[in-house]
């Protein structure tokens, strides 16, 4: 039976303690420490991402009480503000991967999945105006029903604007959760959700490691890009700079000496060329 210590710190079974011990020394162990919610996910998904995972990251299932207990005890500065993302069935990841890697591995091993009748949605639900496979009959009043606005349109139901059905948090009814199983809406994600990492001190919660990439990528080129330019327009020398601003010298160099008629080896033909063009002309106009 639990207890509570004189400095308030509470204690567990015997049974439990060696769970929370061991959680305790992984935490201390490893850099990034992320949350994730358990809950929705099939048995068999789990244990199929547990294997791909393998000897990438460590996964700590174990109560939320046990979780919370370890986060008091673990000595890294800042670690207990992990208890606010302990949600739904919440487990414990461990890893020396970075938190945006950590994140983009995890996104990028979820698939979407119908929602069930009871279940919670993670975001808000859209149905999007335009076609529908449906043939006329019943199905317009069950969108009605849900103030989806529908019409007939070359023999199918068609939705005429879009309708927010429900929003993030809502428990879905079995009646609507069919109807967006019908329409291929899949608003569910199998998977592990990662709902914060912790890494030196900072808690990151997963809305601002969920960056899109290539939008950041083409940023940093774009960036990059902008830079290497005002670099060259103020003339500032760098390994990257170097060889564009010492061609941009001696353009500006040539085209100075030919303005001023200044024979050099670079442009000495040219300006013999010029001088024979513009005596030609002369001749062509004296003889005229």
């Amino acid at each position: 039976m639990s207890e509570t210590t004189k400095k308030g710190r509470e204690t567990v079974a015997p049974e439990k303690a060696k769970l929370v011990n061991d959680l305790v020394e992984l935490m201390d162990k490893y850099p990034i420490i992320g949350v994730v919610n358990l809950q929705n996910l099939p048995a068999r998904q789990l244990t199929d991402m547990r294997a791909q995972l393998r000897g990438k990251i460590v996964l700590f299932m174990t109560k939320k009480k046990l979780i919370k207990i370890a986060l008091e005890r673990s000595e890294k500065k800042g670690i207990r503000e992990l208890e606010k993302y302990l949600k739904g069935m919440p487990a414990i990841l461990l890893t020396d991967n970075n938190p945006f890697a950590l994140f983009s591995l995890l996104k990028k091993r979820r698939s979407n999945a119908p929602i069930k009748g009871g279940q919670t949605t993670p975001k808000d639900i859209m149905v999007t105006a335009g076609p529908t496979g449906f043939a006329p009959g019943p199905v317009i009043g069950e969108l009605g029903s849900f103030k989806i606005k529908a019409g007939i349109e070359g023999g199918k139901v068609i939705i005429k604007e879009d309708r927010l059905v429900a929003k993030e948090g809502e428990v879905v009814n079995d009646k609507l959760a069919g109807l967006l199983t019908r329409l291929g809406i899949e608003p569910m994600e199998i998977g592990l959700a990662l709902t914060a990492v912790y890494e030196n001190g900072e808690i990151l919660p997963a809305k601002i490691l969920d960056i899109d990439e290539k939008a950041f990528e083409a940023n940093v080129r774009l960036a990059a890009s902008e830079a290497f330019n005002l670099a060259i327009f103020a003339a500032v020398p760098s390994k990257d700079t170097a060889d564009a601003l010492i061609a941009k010298a001696h353009r500006e160099a040539r085209a100075v000496a030919k303005e001023a008629k200044v024979l050099t080896s670079d442009n000495v033909g040219e300006l013999l060329a010029q001088a024979e063009a513009e005596a030609a002309s002369v001749e062509s106009k004296t003889n005229a």
